[in-house]
């Protein structure tokens, strides 16, 4: 596989220094991209990182995961309006080995192959290096005339003060760019990387660490950014109303990772299948083929759904949001029901009405005109609940009832504590069982 090639025809591809393909084509190259660890989990914002990261060593290259300890300790201004919180070091370390377990599903670390992953944390080689070292051999490398010149450093120091959700550049900030740049040196140095890729706003940071090799070793080492991603109607990619998509289940569950994907606008999941699966060229374009003949059946969504989330997740997760999304259409049955956990469940019927119940109520067992209008008030009379049930409007835990006799107990919860209701075809509400 041609890298660069690859990265042009998935849209991948923002800036390339010169001579960088034919580095790749002459020998095996080590690459980094730098990750930042402020928090526990990577969400889809990283991803494109991370899937560059993928095709470079699927391109027979050596990926080396930065985890930015030092640097999450000073903060980017790159893009940024505000300074970020700081971390202490017992976090970042949580936070790395966390990353690492999400990053080992998508790239290779067992160190079975020369291309194989590394991951690396620049705190290692940044805690024992004082203030003044630091400035007398790094700092002097690098004029200020140099730093001011970049766009991030000056975006942020022409701030006139007016608008009080925008800081001006702190210190701490000003010298990342000489951080991130010494970052590349010590990897040129000691772990023969030649390249550093990140998102087109880290190209000045990027092109300093270049500059730095250069000055400080003599050597040529080259640079890749990629174009951040936005959404075809012009908002953030990975931001929803609740917040970022998770990798973590725990903050975000494969049911609603699953949606996000789901949910693409036809433009949108034509670019995103190139970006975050590793499908060929040629697969690619047939699927865009058919869903152009067919929108409605969603080709290009349900395929790119399936891949990022059985890559992040798994089949098994994949397969418990595919019977989830079946059961929030009414096309699911009790049996696909019951095999979702809670968090799933919970997650697949999020805003529809809730009402809870005490276990002890129904030990003695409850009718379910008493349940569905007295008890819960999903009805607002038995007359009218009588009259859907007649009529086979109204379903219970997928099944339909008709019996306006029937009694509950516990034996008819599901996963022992819930209790679904339906009226019509998708009109929900969800008993939940509390202690």
């Amino acid at each position: 596989m041609n890298f660069v090639e690859e990265l042009k025809w998935r849209g991948m591809l923002q800036d390339i220094m010169p001579g960088t393909e034919e580095l790749l084509k002459k020998e095996l190259t080590s690459t980094y991209v730098g990750i930042d660890p402020t928090a526990d989990s990577l969400h889809i914002g990283h991803l494109v990182g991370v899937m560059m990261l993928k095709l470079f060593q699927h391109s027979g290259h050596k990926p080396i995961a930065l985890i930015g300890g030092a640097t999450g300790m000073i903060g980017d201004p790159s893009g940024k309006s505000k300074e970020r919180n700081l971390l202490d070091e017992d976090s970042l370390r949580h936070n790395q080995e966390c990353i690492k377990k999400q990053l080992e599903k998508f790239i290779d670390f067992s160190g079975n192959s020369e291309n194989s992953a590394e991951m690396v944390n620049n705190y290692d080689w940044m805690k024992g290096f004082s203030f003044l070292d630091f400035i007398r051999d790094i700092g002097k490398s690098i004029t200020v005339n140099y730093m001011i010149a970049k766009d991030s450093v000056k975006s942020r120091m022409n701030r006139d003060g007016n608008d009080e959700n925008v800081e001006g550049i702190s210190f701490t900030e000003f010298t990342y760019q000489l951080v991130q740049g010494y970052d590349f040196l010590h990897l040129y140095q000691n772990n023969n990387c030649k390249l550093q890729m990140g998102g087109s706003d880290q190209w000045g940071n990027i092109t300093t660490g270049t500059e730095l090799i250069r000055r400080k070793a003599g050597g040529k080492a080259f640079a890749i950014t990629w174009p951040l991603l936005t959404k075809a109607d012009g908002g953030k990619f990975g931001k929803t109303e609740s917040g970022n998509i998770w990798l973590d289940p725990k903050r975000t569950s494969p049911y609603k990772f699953f949606q996000f994907w789901m949910n693409a606008s036809d433009k949108d999941a034509e670019k995103y299948i190139k970006i975050f699966t590793i499908i060929s060229k040629e697969e690619i374009n047939t699927l865009i083929k058919e869903h152009q003949e067919a929108p409605h059946l969603r080709t290009l969504q349900k395929r790119l759904a399936r891949e990022i989330t059985v890559m992040t997740h798994s089949e098994d997760e994949y397969n418990k949001a595919v019977d989830a999304s079946a059961i929030l259409f009414g096309k699911g049955t009790k049996e696909t029901l019951s095999k979702l956990d809670s968090e799933t469940l919970l997650s697949v019927f999020e805003g529809v009405p809730q009402f809870k119940l005490s276990k002890t109520e129904l030990l003695a067992e409850i009718p379910i005109l008493d349940l569905l209008v007295e008890k819960t008030k999903i009805f607002p009379s038995k007359g009218e609940l009588r009259r859907l049930m007649k009529d086979n409007g109204l379903s219970i835990n997928q099944e339909k009832e008709q019996n306006t006799e029937k009694t509950f107990n516990n034996n008819d919860l599901i996963n022992d504590k819930f209790i679904l209701v339906r009226k019509g075809k998708k009109k929900y509400s969800l008993i939940i069982i509390v202690e």
